[in-house]
């Protein structure tokens, strides 16, 4: 039993994080600072979340700022939680591809600086697990390894180069603390019932193509062979709380990625005729797609963000032998991106007019 210490809540990931470690019964209590601005929502869902597993653990929100010395928190409840021996799990970031270059950096380098320090102001840390990214990597090609944190000679975005410079700093306390250090590829819905938080990441194309479905051809984006590497959330939550008590899991960087990418194409192709029943036909070149997307406007009724385009033609890989490593034996594998296309869909198409799922574009 522990007790864990979380930013990042109430989002997607956090939420279903708690959640799964509740089903383990790995819980003796829950503390998460909350930034003022969610710190009602946070109540609300610390409510569901309780409701639905039928528990009693206590889920405390400690209103806060992980930008600011101390998290934001008061020196009181400083003291109360040095009395714990804390598993903490970091992943409150800004995770927008368009965020401003100041908010990114503020976020999610200063505040993980911040966490960090907390960190190693503690007495009693059992893990510290960092959320990264798997595109921490820039503009890097080829194939890119666990063991790697190289500076790329650019970045695509600042959510890229922000999480590059945080991660540097976690990789740091290796030495001071048991850390793991996770990047996901891209998130995406349940592997089998499709639910998600919003509709982001690979969900800007089923935006495009729904909006585009009155036409008689859907014509492919540009020409490419570039992989696209997307994990659903279920194998995210599976693993990292696997690894969270696995000893040879400290001091690791641990892809989460999709050990079997499919062609960008390739699963444009399978989303098309899932939503449509047609296949794509012809193509729009790529720069004329560029030149479109330059306007808010047209980013807004397609929905689809423009920096989207960058990772279409960005010829990479993951290598995943450490996770393979780590996760032998214990079940936990990455389903295949192909085969739940129908039940993202699926789930798309029920909640595709509740605006709560779709992000501000702009």
């Amino acid at each position: 039993m522990r007790t864990h210490f979380f930013t990042g809540f109430p989002g997607f990931i956090a939420s279903q994080l708690i959640t799964e470690l509740i089903r383990e019964g790995e819980v003796e209590k829950i503390y998460t600072v909350v930034h003022p601005s969610q710190a009602e929502r946070a109540l609300q869902k610390a409510d569901i979340i309780k409701d639905e597993m039928n528990t009693a653990i206590s889920i405390e929100i400690l209103v806060g700022d992980i930008t600011e010395e101390g998290l934001g928190l008061k020196p009181s409840v400083i003291e109360e939680l040095h009395q714990e021996t804390l598993t903490v799990w970091h992943l409150a970031a800004i995770y927008d591809l368009a965020v401003k270059a100041e908010i990114a950096w503020n976020v999610n380098v200063v505040g993980t600086r911040q966490v960090n320090e907390f960190v190693q102001n503690h007495p009693s840390i059992e893990r510290y697990m960092y959320f990264s990214t798997a595109y921490v990597a820039g503009k890097r090609e080829g194939k890119l390894l666990e063991t790697e944190l190289i500076r790329p000679h650019s970045f695509k975005n600042h959510y890229e180069e922000t999480k590059f410079e945080a991660e540097l700093l976690v990789e740091r306390l290796k030495n001071e603390a048991p850390v793991t250090i996770i990047r996901p590829g891209i998130v995406r819905g349940h592997s089998k019932t499709g639910a998600t938080s919003k509709f982001d990441g690979p969900y800007f194309f089923m935006n495009m193509i729904d909006r585009l479905r009155w036409m008689p051809i859907i014509p492919y984006v540009g020409k490419t062979e570039a992989l696209i590497n997307v994990v659903p959330i279920d194998y995210i939550i599976d693993a990292a709380v696997y690894l969270s008590h696995h000893d040879d899991a400290a001091g690791q960087t641990i892809h989460l990625t999709d050990p079997c990418p499919h062609r960008i194409e390739e699963v444009y192709r399978a989303m098309v005729f899932e939503l449509t029943g047609k296949k794509p036909k012809g193509r729009v070149p790529r720069l004329l797609a560029e030149k479109g997307l330059a306007s808010i406007r047209i980013q807004r009724r397609l929905g689809v963000e423009a920096e989207t385009l960058d990772y279409m033609m960005w010829n990479a890989t993951f290598d995943t032998a450490v996770a393979e490593r780590l996760l032998k034996g214990s079940g936990i594998d990455c389903a295949d991106f192909l085969e739940s296309i129908p039940s993202m869909t699926a789930y798309y198409e029920k909640n595709k007019k509740n605006n709560d799922y779709h992000i501000q574009i702009g």
